[in-house]
């Protein structure tokens, strides 16, 4: 069977699926709400599918539609670059929609992208910054292009590699007993309360899977989606809490809270995370290859 696809018919798809409603979709596409709804009736028709559940006023993505979804993404960013093959193509053009999770969100992230900014010339980058499994499950919904996050993941369709590390830290309250402690030993944490961060978070995962282990009673005392609110309870003296020392530094510095050091291996990696089916684009190629050689000039 032949089929008559148009680029706007592929384009009011992928458009639907980011909004999840008609209105939404025509309104970003600058189109009629009965012309986004035409494109995409046409376009099942003519591939004999529905692509998107009706759940209420919301269109979600069934089975069908995630089979095209990438196509359609690679597609799309293909015909960009036609566009663009007859420019300079030492000036990368298109827009890049990172994901990072909270500590190279705040710590990392806003460095490096002045770095390629500064080196590159390119300025049309956005940053979502929320905790690693929401930012893994965008990228696998292509509603980002790539992703820093500091956990590890064994999604399927993702392809991690680290391309840098840092350092957790343990912290409590100035006037906590454990500071008067010359050597302490993870013995010393027994019976403590904790601050944690919400499911998902990469340093709630690190304490889950390095410290608790080891420590026989516990208690979660909160949990915060903040690391602000986090540092705060604990200087409150609400509990402790084990983040990453590029987060805790500032609070460390002005004496709001301090590092309790174990005998512990507390480093961590950061992984960056494509999509495996994702079109990789000059733009996309070049920030990634950054990503690595900005961390390793840091490094040095």
């Amino acid at each position: 069977m032949a089929v008559n696809i148009s680029l706007k018919q592929l384009k009011v798809f992928s458009t639907i699926n980011h909004y999840d409603t008609l209105t939404e979709a025509a309104e970003a596409l600058f189109l009629s709400k009965a012309a986004v709804s035409m494109a995409l009736s046409e376009l099942e028709r003519q591939l004999g599918h529905s692509l998107f559940d009706r759940v209420n006023k919301r269109l979600v993505l069934n089975q069908e539609g995630l089979k095209l979804l990438p196509l359609v993404d690679e597609l799309l960013h293909r015909v960009q670059d036609i566009e663009l093959v007859l420019e300079d193509d030492s000036v990368l053009t298109g827009k890049l929609r990172i994901g990072a999770s909270d500590t190279i969100g705040n710590q990392v992230a806003p460095y490096l992208l002045s770095d390629f900014r500064q080196q590159t010339g390119h300025h049309a980058q956005s940053l979502f910054i929320s905790n690693s499994a929401l930012i893994c499950e965008k990228l696998v919904d292509y509603e980002l292009d790539l992703a820093l996050i500091e956990g590890k993941t064994l999604h399927p369709e993702l392809i991690s590699t680290p391309f840098s590390q840092d350092e957790m830290c343990i912290i409590c309250s100035p006037n906590s007993p454990l500071t008067k402690l010359g050597l302490p030993t993870v013995g010393d944490l027994e019976n403590s309360d904790w601050i944690l961060r919400e499911a998902g978070s990469g340093s709630r995962e690190f304490f889950l899977r390095a410290i608790a282990p080891r420590i026989e009673q516990w208690h979660e005392a909160f949990q915060l989606n903040t690391t602000e609110a986090l540092i705060n309870c604990v200087s409150a003296g609400l509990g402790l809490a084990c983040l990453s020392r590029l987060a805790a530094t500032p609070a460390i510095q002005d004496g709001r809270v301090v590092t309790i050091e174990l005998p512990l291996d507390m480093k961590r990696r950061f992984w960056l995370l494509v999509h495996k089916e994702k079109y990789q684009n000059p733009l996309l190629k070049t920030f990634i290859e950054f990503c690595y050689q900005w961390d390793s000039q840091h490094r040095s």
